[in-house]
């Protein structure tokens, strides 16, 4: 009796749903061949919203995933844009990972190949935040341009939560300058406003709270010549500069008693 009434209602191009230009296509609004989900360009799938083939999950415009919204082909997992992703958010190829850029990760975040760690730029590593070549090992970092002797965790790092390169400004926010600029401001009632560097910067300082800015004059090495070159900001503390550039000296002369030791 089922077989009877899906046969009834089929229609000549074998399709079971609604609106489909494809064939044989068993749910609504597909334009390939042999989809049992909706609104697919591709073929034999599944899911919905593919334009690949043979798709199980979501919106993937590749071929063979099972997870949802991938680019590339044979993904179990979701919104990676290479291949042969178990792990989701990848842009490279056959992580098991999350979030990689990399190819070969088992671990998440890294920007490098075939590492079983985290947040790796180098390759082969088995440890975390490695920029090198095979090593087992976390390595130390590098703060204000100088070697310490903290890893990562050790480090008491400030939040970046009020840092931001774009801001969404109302029309009632915004200038005349910045309504000449953006003609179309009426129809969005308002713009995205992007920031330069400086810009960014600034606004974060200025917003941050004295407790998160304190975090970052106490990280190891701190130097205001080095923060900065990079950031723009300067100190509005001239006894706490002062005191920076003194210890830097310090650490300076230093190391080189210790040379003079040496020789």
């Amino acid at each position: 009796m089922f077989n009877f009434f899906i046969n009834y209602m089929k229609d000549k191009k074998g399709n079971t749903g609604k609106e489909n230009t494809g064939e044989n296509n068993i749910g609504n609004w597909n334009s390939g061949y042999g989809n049992i989900g909706n609104r697919n360009i591709g073929n034999r799938n599944s899911g919905d919203w593919n334009s690949g083939d043979w798709n199980s999950g979501y919106g993937n415009s590749g071929n063979w995933n099972s997870g949802y919204w991938n680019i590339g082909n044979w993904n179990s997992g979701n919104r990676n844009i290479g291949n042969r992703n178990i792990g989701n958010g990848n842009i490279g190829n056959r992580n098991s990972g999350d979030w990689n850029s990399g190819y070969g990760n088992s671990g998440n975040w890294n920007s490098g190949n075939w590492n079983i760690g985290n947040w790796n730029s180098g390759y082969g590593n088995s440890t975390n935040r490695e920029s090198g070549i095979f090593n087992s090992e976390e390595p130390t970092i590098r703060m204000f341009n100088k070697p310490t002797d903290k890893k990562w965790d050790e480090i008491d790092h400030p939040h970046f939560d009020e840092f931001y390169l774009t801001k969404w400004i109302i029309e009632i926010e915004m200038t005349e300058e910045e309504k000449k600029n953006n003609p179309d401001f009426y129809v969005r009632k308002g713009y995205l406003k992007t920031f330069s560097w400086n810009e960014v910067w600034a606004n974060f300082w200025k917003e941050t709270d004295e407790e998160n800015r304190q975090k970052f004059l106490n990280l190891p090495n701190f130097s205001w010549d080095v923060f900065t070159k990079i950031t723009g900001i300067k100190s509005d503390n001239k006894k706490s500069e002062l005191l920076s550039k003194a210890d830097e000296l310090i650490k300076k002369a230093e190391e080189l008693k210790e040379e003079a030791e040496k020789l």
